[in-house]
């Protein structure tokens, strides 16, 4: 009798066992490759790109067998419908042979939705017709749009292309600030806080070349500790557009890819250090070997609060290290008025940066001259290592 309890016991078990398996088995898919996914069509497709800021899109998540994947998703635009040379590939062709028939606009979707920068696209249609200032560029068009959507352990697939009746425009790449926004567990005062300009993110700024140069893109510099980790997203408050390690070009061995799917950017060696992210998106990171000074406070004098330095201070952003490490400095400021300012340090006239003819971004020079700024309310930022700044209106 004992020996018969016993067995059954045994069988009961084996039975709770075998179906535990089945139920992991049926909780833990195996990842399937599929092969295409729906782009849907724009609630408006016939934009004025000059005079829009997004287009709002929306698609399908990709069926790869029930798996939870982390898709990462891109949009490509061809005026022809044709996906056989990207721009990139064209460039690097030596010979001169290749004509671009496409572009990837290079900021990247974590959801099957979000908003297509206009600028973006209009850039993109200028660097696959190569067209420049002489050349004379159609009343209307259309383009067609595909996406392509890309997750660890399968290759990457395309949506169907959806088309689009644009108005275009010459847009010179040299000549365009492109703002983000960094966002990370070492980025301002808040730990992967998006939504706040100047506390949990960090805008870039307009990017200049050593002999001062307007370049296309925009940059920052500044200190970062080791360990730390962060991303750039596009519209404050919006994962869906960001850049992430994936865009850096040639990554040295004092940065590292983070965070499994995420794709941060982490840093391995604490220190300065310059980032530029192009007008194509891509991001080069480098040691920064320049001089650093830290100033205890940094304020904005003009004729709005009567040029008095040791007033109007701008907060201190970069603290989780210690304030010698912070360089960068924001304030919201309302001006009922057109005024004049500076941005100066140390409640004092001693150092001082000014630009007369660059608002609403620009590099001061030291001692420069006012910088003119119209009536409004702004987001201010500025960066004490390259004296750049950026005035933001407030929406």
């Amino acid at each position: 009798m004992k020996k018969i309890f016993l067995s059954s016991l045994m069988l009961l078990s084996m039975a709770i066992v075998f179906t535990a398996c089945e139920d992991d088995r049926d909780s833990n898919p195996t990842l399937i490759q599929p092969t295409t996914f729906t782009l849907n069509n724009p609630v408006n497709t016939n934009v004025d790109l000059l005079n829009s800021t997004s287009i709002p899109m929306t698609w399908s998540q990709p069926d790869y067998g029930g798996w939870p994947a982390a898709v990462e998703y891109q949009f490509e635009v061809s005026p022809t419908n044709d996906w056989s040379v990207s721009v990139a590939e064209a460039k690097a062709d030596e010979t001169g042979a290749k004509v671009p028939t496409y572009d990837v606009i290079k900021s990247i979707f974590a959801s099957c939705s979000g908003e297509l920068s206009a600028e973006e696209l209009a850039k993109a249609i200028v660097k696959i017709n190569q067209w420049d200032e002489t050349s004379e560029i159609p009343e209307i068009m259309t383009v067609y749009l595909r996406l392509s959507a890309s997750t660890p352990g399968a290759t990457t697939i395309y949506s169907n292309p959806v088309a689009l009746t644009v108005k275009p425009y010459f847009i010179n790449a040299s000549e365009v600030y492109d703002i983000w926004y960094m966002v990370g567990n070492c980025i301002g005062g808040a730990e992967w806080s998006n939504g706040e300009v100047g506390v949990g993110l960090i805008p870039t700024y307009p990017a200049y070349d050593t002999d001062g140069t307007f370049l296309s893109g925009s940059m920052y510099v500044g200190y970062f500790p080791a360990g730390g980790q962060f991303k750039f997203v596009h519209v404050p408050g919006d994962w869906g557009e960001q850049l992430n390690f994936t865009n850096v070009v040639s990554p040295g061995t004092f940065l590292s890819d983070e965070d499994g799917d995420n794709h941060n950017i982490g840093i391995v060696e604490a220190g300065y250090y310059s980032i530029l992210i192009d007008g194509d998106g891509d991001i080069t990171i480098e040691k920064y070997e320049g001089e650093v000074a830290s100033y205890s406070m940094i304020s904005l004098p003009g004729d709005y609060q009567e040029w008095k330095p040791e007033n109007n201070p701008l907060a201190a952003v970069s603290t989780l290290n210690g304030e010698e490490f912070n360089h960068d400095w924001f304030v919201e400021e309302t001006f009922a008025v057109d005024t004049e300012l500076k941005f100066a340090a140390n409640g004092a006239w001693d150092i001082s940066w000014g630009n007369p003819t660059e608002f609403p971004y620009g590099k001061g020079a030291l001692g420069g001259e006012n910088i003119k700024v119209p009536a409004g309310t702004y987001y201010i930022m500025f960066n004490d290592i390259m004296g750049t700044y950026t005035f933001i209106p407030k929406q």
